[in-house]
């Protein structure tokens, strides 16, 4: 690793309040993705202000880590991916499919998730890009039920080999097994952006765990949840908004992102 490589890496655990692991083990991965989920928000900002979302590491280290800023699934995977591999970890890149209401899978390369190996060989599916999902890595090989703050989630085989993940009982994605490139999700970014069938170009969303529940911000709609209960309150002005981007989620913003066309929706994932 280079100095330069070195200064970021520090530079990203400090971002998100974490320190250098002595190993690159099972509870210093648990640590690190809970982390990372309550400071590197969920986003999609970069659509809505006219950002290219650019599917390369080092352009994504200076948002995630330089800027201070989130993104969606291609762009935080990705900036974790990095940063556990200069730690330790073995990763690889998996490609997955949004489950849709109709229980439909959707479009190839619709999600990035990752595969972790561990210094102790244990593989893990760290996502820290699905917005409101588990607050730890899943362990890649259990098939039973596994406990987690953000409900009880399970991995499934389907019959044609892949992998479903689900949350409650409701699956979530699908994932392929074979190891990809960051190259490949390039067509998946673009149709996230452009597709008027993607969710992402009608909504705008900001969102990150908190220690008491999780914080939402569908601008102007500000939504807070604490245990179970969940409130909903309507930002006054552009003024409020801005303040609840740098407050709230630490995102300074000189011009406020604006949906082009649809509703916003303050949906987490």
């Amino acid at each position: 690793m280079t100095t330069h490589e070195a200064a970021t890496i520090d530079a990203y655990l400090r971002r998100i309040g974490a320190e250098r692991p002595g190993r690159a083990d099972a509870a210093a991965l648990r640590e690190l993705h809970l982390r990372h989920l309550r400071t590197v928000p969920f986003e999609n900002l970069s659509i809505h202000l006219g950002e290219p979302v650019v599917l390369d590491e080092k352009a994504l280290l200076d948002k995630v880590v330089g800027a201070r800023r989130g993104g969606f699934c291609y762009e935080v995977n990705t900036a974790f991916a990095v940063l556990l591999r200069e730690l330790g970890y073995r990763v690889a890149l998996l490609q997955g499919r949004v489950i849709g209401p109709d229980g439909k899978p959707g479009i190839p390369y619709d999600h990035m998730a990752l595969l972790v190996e561990t210094a102790d060989g244990e593989r893990w599916l760290a996502d820290v890009g699905f917005g409101d999902h588990s607050h730890h890595p899943l362990a890649f090989e259990a098939r039973d039920d596994q406990q987690d703050p953000g409900g009880v989630f399970r991995i499934v085989e389907t019959v044609d080999g892949d992998l479903d993940v689900l949350r409650d009982g409701k699956p979530q994605y699908r994932l392929e097994l074979r190891p990809r490139e960051l190259v490949d999700f390039t067509a998946g970014a673009w149709y996230h952006q452009t597709s008027p069938d993607s969710h992402f170009p009608r909504s705008l969303i900001c969102s990150r765990l908190t220690e008491e529940g999780r914080i939402t911000l569908s601008a102007p709609k500000l939504i807070t949840r604490v245990g179970g209960e969940r409130e909903e309150r309507i930002l006054d002005g552009e003024d409020e908004v801005r303040d609840a981007y740098r407050e709230l989620f630490g995102i300074e913003l000189d011009v406020l992102p604006a949906v082009r066309s649809g509703i916003p929706n303050s949906d987490p994932r």
